[in-house]
């Protein structure tokens, strides 16, 4: 039954026989027969058929919340008792919104050093895809803005506050100043992230409040990209204070923090809202809250 439940989650997530049956390790007809048996054995009809698939019946759509549960579950029990055997060991699976990347390693670097066993995937995805992911058991955790759109169900630990700062080279206008207001920066050439990403609509959230709108020179989705045109000296940018410190802008680079309003909003750590949780969920949470007392302690 689980591995038939587990056929039937990859089928919903691929929407596609062929790449489900890729997923999962298994030829496409022994991933249909595993369909169809698990039809026979609930009496329903789960998929609708025809040359190829055409999406979940309103009955397959009730058993999928059923089947991600059920097998959510067995994975936790499985892992409860490797853990029992051998300690914490597996991999854990975060994603990241991009102005959070630079503090993963504040939370995986302590982590590894109590669990040598453990290894770490990070991937970097907007807000609405890390909701997503966690939702589809195909990340583990998330790091994500706590206070500024839905979240859904989930358990979350706050971390930090992300506060925005004007990033700009010396010799720009404003660049001699203590601080700078929203209105003001409205009219530099700005790079920024792309609007599917949460911190591009926060920004333009505050930039609105302020009276002005943006239209930015340069967006991109890498955080990388937008540091190396800061460094040119030809562009400015607005980032939050902790992933200015991070990347260690110095001369002739300025961070100067931005008011009117003085904006933050709360990152944090979100998992599936699971009881119990898995040993490594949990034991990353733990860490987690662990980090949020170092943040606090160090404001």
């Amino acid at each position: 039954m689980i591995d038939k439940l587990e056929f039937f989650i990859a089928l919903a997530k691929e929407e596609h026989f062929g790449r489900a049956a890729e997923v999962c390790g298994v030829t496409q007809p022994t991933l249909s027969a595993g369909i169809k048996q698990l039809e026979e054995q609930l009496g329903v009809m789960l998929v609708l058929r025809g040359s190829r698939f055409q999406g979940l019946t309103p009955e397959g759509k009730q058993v999928l919340g059923w089947a991600r549960r059920i097998v959510g579950d067995t994975r936790t029990m499985r892992e409860e008792m490797r853990a029992a055997r051998h300690g914490l060991a597996g991999r854990i699976r975060i994603a990241a919104v991009p102005t959070a990347l630079a503090m993963v390693a504040r939370l995986t670097t302590p982590f590894r050093e109590k669990h040598p066993g453990v290894t770490f995937s990070v991937l970097s995805r907007t807000s609405i895809e890390v909701l997503s992911l966690l939702g589809n058991f195909d990340v583990d955790a998330g790091i994500t803005y706590l206070d500024n759109e839905p979240l859904g169900r989930v358990t979350s630990v706050p971390l930090y506050d992300e506060r925005y700062q004007l990033i700009t080279a010396v010799g720009n206008p404003y660049s001699d100043r203590d601080k700078v207001t929203w209105a003001e920066i409205s009219q530099l050439p700005l790079c920024l992230l792309t609007p599917d990403m949460q911190n591009r609509r926060i920004i333009d959230q505050h930039l609105a409040e302020a009276g002005v709108q943006v239209r930015p020179t340069l967006e991109s989705n890498s955080m990388i990209v937008l540091f190396s045109h800061i460094r040119t000296g030809k562009w400015s940018s607005i980032m939050p204070l902790n992933l200015a410190e991070t990347f260690g802008f110095s001369e002739p680079i300025r961070a100067i923090p931005i008011v009117e309003p003085d904006a933050s909003h709360t990152v944090g750590l979100v998992a599936a809202p699971r009881e119990p949780h898995t040993p490594l969920v949990q034991a990353l949470l733990d860490e987690a809250m662990a980090l949020a007392d170092d943040f606090r302690a160090h404001r």
